[in-house]
């Protein structure tokens, strides 16, 4: 098996979409009112940047996990789907969670910041996993 390239940037293209959604309209609101974020913040003048470097290290994340799970033989959407979410069952959401815990921030911003990724690892995992490119 080879990285299909183009399975990587639709990964996370993909995931970007997913992202606006979720924060946008999903879960929007109470994400600004638990971040203590005004209408006035999101509309600040760097409001581009994140835009593209959330994209930038989107395409990293979908070509790490295209590794992984060309490594681990997972060339099914379903396999590709299962190797993000044990990423974030074991490695993603630990990590997190144990600094949410810390911090002493409420479960629920935890919830709306990091069920997102695992969404999207099953996700990205899915795209990249189910559209493999056979080596010739």
């Amino acid at each position: 098996m080879k990285t299909n390239y183009l399975a990587v940037i639709m990964a996370a293209v993909v995931y970007w979409i997913l992202g606006a959604l979720w924060f946008a309209v999903l879960f929007g609101n109470a994400w600004m009112k638990y971040e203590h974020i005004t209408d006035e913040q999101m509309r600040g003048p760097h409001l581009i940047y994140p835009y593209i470097v959330s994209m930038v290290l989107n395409i990293v994340i979908a070509y790490m996990l295209s590794q992984i799970c060309l490594w681990r033989n997972a060339t099914t959407a379903g396999r590709g789907a299962a190797v993000g979410a044990l990423l974030w069952l074991g490695i993603v959401g630990p990590i997190t969670f144990t600094t949410y815990m810390y911090e002493m921030r409420p479960k629920e911003i935890f919830a709306i910041n990091e069920f997102y990724p695992l969404a999207g690892l099953i996700v990205m995992g899915a795209i990249v996993g189910g559209w493999t490119k056979k080596t010739a």
